[in-house]
């Protein structure tokens, strides 16, 4: 049983497009209760989940979110090639949507308040971010932590002066080892709200950078679409279905607040239409009345729903008018046309020709979007090249010539026997003085009679000039060399 005295966080995992089942939780939060979202002590994100969890911070509409969201999987489903087209920029959509949904103090709001999670490029750590400055840094920080390599493009964001990419790479579910932090994922598994796959028996499970995700046909098929997007109606279930564990959640721990669900924000039309056309055309919802009149039409299959009409009992008015719009196929010769098999084929063949040409486009203006960054990214990446550079030339330095090494700096090889114990046999040099191993060169000793043994009888007091040994050292990059000849004792 979850316990709200101590205070609790929540944690939005990242998921790409998935993002839609955070904003059906978000949801269902909003209006069931309301505390749980105002009165948290932090909430985390990262990749979607911050982006979701800027938007209950901030106090967004929920149903502009959605069609955000349901926009940009449109969009990138639009192509034959899907998200993979040169025509399909995420960050630039990124950045237009949350600096048209976001208020101006949206920074003074999320500041203490939300943590972005970020990773770093230089050393891959994560960094959790909750201080902003402006507006600006808040965009930024968002859009760092939905920047996915090479998917997204090359040349990774930047905050503050420092390169950071996707949080979902080193931590995709920020603090969910605290007891008291509500973790939310659309990845069935070990979250508090997550989906439950009830076809499967498998409780084995995985955790992808702190994320629970549970062996299952179901799971396997969300990550698949988590950068690729599948149909709207798939991403309207998917609303559904987090509106519904979210509930599920508030219910199994008596955390209910409301009876009913509540209206969410109004949507904001544009100036230029009228108030009176939304309203004629049943696009905006105003009252309890006009509320009750949209579900019965709906539920007596007057009013076309391509969804489940199970939605519209849950989901607020305004969030079930977007998933209406986005699911609805559109009407025209033209689209009808475009549908029939022949004319897809036609398209696929014609790809090769038109690709080139869709692509030099789209360069050209990326090449324009890119001009005020153009300098401090080519210092970044002269940075990155001169790096990757002398780490390549290091590592074929010490693989092709292994034993080149600095000359008169030789190592000493390990010896398994003691060596025998020198005594100073030259005149010239003082037994009271210290001596370094730098001047082993020098150092003449004599071990055919060691010290002591000197005084036995068995062994001669005085040597003979032929006996005697002169000792020499020399450094070379094998180790110590030990030469012994045969000198005569005036040589001494």
């Amino acid at each position: 049983m979850f316990s709200l005295e101590r205070g609790w966080n929540l944690s939005f995992a990242g998921c790409g497009f998935l993002g839609v089942y955070h904003i059906g939780v978000s949801s269902c939060l909003q209006e069931r209760a309301p505390q749980i979202l105002t009165g948290a002590n932090k909430i985390y994100g990262a990749s979607a989940g911050a982006l979701n969890a800027a938007a209950s911070v901030c106090d967004c509409s929920l149903a502009q979110c959605c069609a955000a969201v349901l926009q940009v999987a449109k969009e990138a489903r639009k192509t034959n090639l899907g998200p993979l087209h040169p025509s399909f920029n995420p960050v630039k959509i990124l950045k237009k949507g949350l600096y048209r949904n976001l208020p101006e103090n949206a920074h003074k709001l999320a500041t203490g308040k939300l943590c972005i999670s970020l990773t770093r490029v230089s050393d891959c750590e994560n960094v959790l971010v909750s201080e902003f400055n402006s507006k600006e840094e808040l965009v930024q920080a968002l859009i760092c932590s939905s920047f996915v390599p090479i998917y997204c493009g090359i040349i990774p964001p930047s905050f503050r002066g420092v390169r950071y990419v996707d949080g979902g790479i080193s931590n995709n579910l920020p603090e969910y080892d605290l007891k008291n932090t509500i973790t939310v994922s659309p990845f069935s598994g070990e979250s508090d709200i997550c989906p439950r796959d009830t076809n499967t028996t498998n409780f084995h499970e995985v955790r992808l950078t702190n994320t629970s995700i549970r062996f299952s046909l179901g799971n396997l098929y969300r990550l698949t679409r988590a950068l690729f997007p599948p149909e709207p109606t798939v991403l309207g279930e998917m609303c559904q279905q987090g509106y519904n564990d979210a509930l599920r959640f508030l219910k199994d721990n008596n955390l209910l607040s409301l009876p009913s669900p509540a209206t969410d924000l109004p949507l904001a039309f544009p100036k230029s239409e009228p108030l009176s056309h939304h309203l004629t055309c049943g696009c905006c919802v105003k009252s309890k009345r006009e509320e009750e009149d949209l579900k019965r039409k709906v539920l007596e299959g007057k009013m076309p729903w391509p969804l489940d009409k199970r939605i519209v009992e849950r989901l607020p008015p305004t969030l079930c008018y977007v998933l209406q719009e986005a699911c609805r196929e559109k009407d025209g010769l033209y689209h009808q046309i475009c549908s029939f098999l022949p004319m897809r084929v036609a398209s696929y063949m014609v790809m090769p020709y038109t690709l080139p040409v869709e692509s030099v486009l789209s360069v050209a203006l990326r090449l324009v979007d890119w001009f005020p960054d153009m300098p401090e990214d080519m210092r970044w990446m002269q940075e990155q090249v001169r790096s990757v550079a002398g780490a390549v030339y290091s590592q074929a330095k010490k693989r092709l010539f292994p034993s080149l090494r600095s000359r008169g700096h030789g190592t000493l090889r390990k010896c398994l026997s003691l060596p025998p114990q020198f005594h100073h046999a030259s005149s010239y040099l003082s037994p009271n003085n210290y001596f370094s191993c730098m001047d082993l060169d020098g150092w003449v000793c004599d071990i055919s009679s060691p010290s002591h043994l000197r005084d036995s009888s068995d062994f001669p007091t005085e040597l003979d000039s032929d006996a005697q040994s002169k000792c020499t050292f020399s450094f070379e990059d094998s180790g110590v060399d030990v030469n012994f000849s045969t000198d005569s004792a005036s040589e001494l």
